[in-house]
C-alpha cells in the first residue's frame, strides 16, 4: 500500500520518511505518510504528513498537515513541501486533496493559497469532532485542491 518517497525533493527541501501509519476503520483513520521538512544538507526544518483518502474526518482535519520551525518561516517551505506531497497523492490515485486550518491561522491560509487551494467554506466542526471536544476548536477553513 505504501509507495517509494525518495522522489520527494527539489533543490529546497527534501521530505524525509519518519514513519508510515496503517488506517484504522474502527476509528476513521486513514493510511498515513510523516515526513521531516529536511534542508538538501539534512537539517531538519518541521514536518508534514499526507494522509490517503477521503472521509469526514479528513474533511475537517485535511489529507495534509504540516508545521515549520520558526527559524525557517517566511520560505513557503510548507507550501511547497505540500506541492511535493500532491505528486504522492496522484501516485495513490487521488485526484484532490483537502487542507484545512483555523480561520485565525492566516499563516497557514496563505500557505494554502499559495499552493493553489480554493477555499470551499469556513465550517464549524461537528459536536462530536475531536478536534473540538480535545482542543476546543470550533472551525476550519476547507480548501480543496485539485491534482
Amino acid at each position: 500500500m505504501f509507495l517509494d518517497t525518495s522522489f520527494l525533493k527539489n533543490n529546497e527541501i527534501v521530505l524525509r520518511l519518519e514513519k508510515t501509519v496503517e488506517g484504522d476503520e474502527s476509528r476513521s483513520w486513514l493510511p498515513a505518510y510523516h515526513f521531516a521538512i529536511c534542508s538538501p544538507s539534512g537539517e531538519k526544518m518541521g514536518g508534514c504528513d499526507l494522509r490517503i483518502g477521503h472521509n469526514d474526518n479528513v474533511y475537517y482535519g485535511g489529507n495534509i498537515g504540516y508545521h515549520v520551525e520558526p527559524a525557517y518561516r517566511g520560505h513557503h517551505y510548507a507550501g511547497k513541501a505540500c506541492l511535493l506531497l500532491f505528486e504522492l497523492a496522484r501516485r495513490h490515485g487521488l485526484d484532490w486533496l483537502i487542507i484545512t486550518c483555523s480561520p485565525d491561522n492566516w499563516p497557514s491560509r496563505k500557505t494554502c493559497e499559495w499552493a493553489g487551494g480554493t477555499l470551499i467554506e469556513i465550517a464549524e466542526l461537528p459536536e462530536d469532532n475531536n478536534m473540538r471536544i480535545e482542543e476546543g476548536e470550533t472551525e476550519k477553513c476547507i480548501y480543496r485542491f485539485a491534482l
